[in-house]
């Protein structure tokens, strides 16, 4: 198994509603598709301040949404203990990927500069939206200003160069923007 202190853990999904009263929960999925949330596994999640595995015991799409049955979860007072928790898998269990595409939580705290130098802040968190994702660069104490920047992922249009190994990541963008 993959060992804690090495291995960064991914959010995949987080516990959205207890389901039923048999120990079902409702699953909101960052996946996609959104049912690949259920080939990783074992889900870690932070309980009470201490990481814990847990085994999926059953699992099916409802609706336009997930339920999964936890083992050793069997009421919905169980579950509620864990409703808005995010559920996270050690990074070494995600698949690999081509050259030029990355996890959003590979972008995540990269510095975020302009062609010319400018540093416009830190990536904060992505957004899906109908046409593209969206970076959320929000300001650091360096920045050029105070601003929080929406910048489309848009690679060889606006995001020029990402470099894991510095932290940063190059766009074509305007700071006035």
């Amino acid at each position: 198994m993959q060992g804690e202190s090495t291995d960064k853990r991914v959010v995949i999904a987080r516990f959205s509603a207890p389901y039923g009263v048999k120990g079902w929960v409702k699953i909101y999925s960052y996946t996609d598709p959104i049912e690949n949330v259920f080939t990783y596994t074992p889900w870690q999640v932070n309980h009470g301040g201490q990481w814990k595995a847990l085994k999926l015991e059953s699992f099916k799409p409802h609706g336009k949404g997930l339920i999964a049955k936890l083992a050793g979860v069997d009421t919905p007072e169980e579950v509620r203990a864990f409703v808005g928790a995010e559920i996270s898998v050690f990074a070494s269990q995600m698949p690999d990927l081509e050259d030029g595409e990355y996890y959003w939580s590979q972008l995540e705290n990269l510095l975020v500069y302009t062609e010319s130098g400018v540093l416009l802040g830190r990536v904060d968190h992505l957004i899906e939206t109908g046409s593209n994702d969206v970076l959320v660069v929000k300001a650091t104490k360096e920045s050029i200003d105070d601003a929080e920047r929406l910048i489309p992922y848009l690679p060889d249009q606006v995001i020029t160069k990402i470099n894991l190994e510095s932290g940063e990541l190059r766009v074509n963008w305007d700071p006035e923007f």
